[in-house]
């Protein structure tokens, strides 16, 4: 959980031909624990690279950044340099700073950065971002129209003048995020073409606990994880008596979701106008799941269902204790009973062989 921690403070839906590259980096103090600095490269919000200073390597998430490093290894001592050399450096001075500013001399206190850009596939078009968050608040962000930083708190307006008077530095960082990390957002998209902009649709399934619950729509199997699920009457969404749930990840890389619709005040015979759509971002055709009782799924069973699997069970045992029984009651009467006659001699002979030579 905790590679995950730096994302929370940061929120960004990409459109369906918008492509991002961000940049999370964290510093902390006073988490037990607790990396002191962290960096995460995530690309179309898919974590592709991380590195902390516990592990203290370059870990890539993805197979494909694997091939990239190996392939270009300029990409590789950036962020090597990067992770272990300028971004701790940065974020220790920066976060000693702010701890005197705000007159903090102790407790746990998190500095946060997301750097990037966003590049649209249709249009062409790039924009740049940075943005700081202190303690889960924004602190500071660049506008790139303007070329100056906006300060969120009244702590961060020393550091927009001067920043804001560093030209240079603003122009430096405007090459960096619309032209280099743009052109490497593209070759990334390249490499990762098989597996990022891949889209699966999902299998959709009815299911309910028992005949008082809600009925849930599940959709798994699905990616990217842009997808959209609502119940619908008469070809109307609804927004009462439906609970949507979160979008949750599968172990093999891609997702699923559900939708519940409570249908306790529904009479049966009016179930067949409400129906399940699922939308999957990119794609043409939605999933149109009608809701038809014979189609849901539950974990209980039905007793009529039940009453001849039971039986045949039953009847089987019998079967079985019987032919048992039989062969017990056999022998014990074939020992009691002597042997005929001819059998005896027969048996005496086959027991001597010799007597008769």
């Amino acid at each position: 959980m905790k590679k995950f921690l730096l994302l929370l403070l940061f929120c960004h839906v990409s459109s369906p031909v918008k492509h991002s590259l961000k940049f999370f980096e964290t510093a902390s103090s006073g988490v037990p624990n607790f990396p002191e600095y962290m960096v995460a490269a995530v690309l179309d919000e898919v974590l592709v690279g991380y590195c902390d200073n516990k592990i203290k390597i370059l870990e890539p998430k993805q197979d494909w950044v694997k091939t990239i490093l190996e392939n270009n290894p300029q990409q590789l001592e950036f962020y090597t340099q990067r992770c272990f050399e300028i971004v701790p450096i940065f974020l220790k001075a920066k976060m000693d700073n702010l701890k005197q500013r705000f007159n903090q001399s102790g407790g746990v206190h998190i500095l946060q950065s997301m750097c990037g850009c966003e590049w649209d596939d249709e249009t062409g078009e790039v924009d740049g971002f940075n943005q700081y968050g202190y303690d889960g608040e924004d602190f500071l962000a660049l506008d790139l129209k303007t070329s100056t930083w906006i300060a969120a708190k009244p702590q961060a307006v020393i550091t927009k003048q001067s920043w804001d008077a560093d030209k240079s530095r603003i122009k430096r960082i405007e090459i960096l995020f619309t032209q280099i990390y743009s052109e490497w957002l593209k070759m990334y998209l390249n490499y990762s073409e098989s597996s990022l902009l891949r889209k699966d649709l999902p299998s959709v399934s009815l299911l309910q606990k028992s005949p008082s619950s809600p009925v849930s729509c599940h959709a798994t199997g699905f990616y990217p994880d842009r997808a959209m699920m609502f119940w619908r009457k008469d070809g109307e969404e609804l927004h009462e008596d439906v609970d949507l749930g979160e979008i949750l990840p599968n172990h093999d890389g891609s997702f699923q979701m559900s939708v519940d619709l409570d249908l306790s005040s529904v009479p049966a015979e009016d179930w067949r106008r409400y129906d399940c759509v699922f939308h999957l971002s990119g794609m043409k055709d939605d999933i149109i799941t009608k809701l038809d009782k014979a189609e849901i799924r539950t974990n209980r069973e039905e007793p009529t269902n039940m009453t001849i699997p039971i039986i045949a069970v039953v009847v089987v045992l019998a079967l079985v204790l019987l032919a048992v029984i039989g062969v017990l009651v056999y022998r014990k009467k074939k020992a009691k009973c002597p042997p005929s006659p001819d059998n005896s001699s027969e048996l005496s002979e086959k027991l001597n062989p010799d007597s008769n030579s």
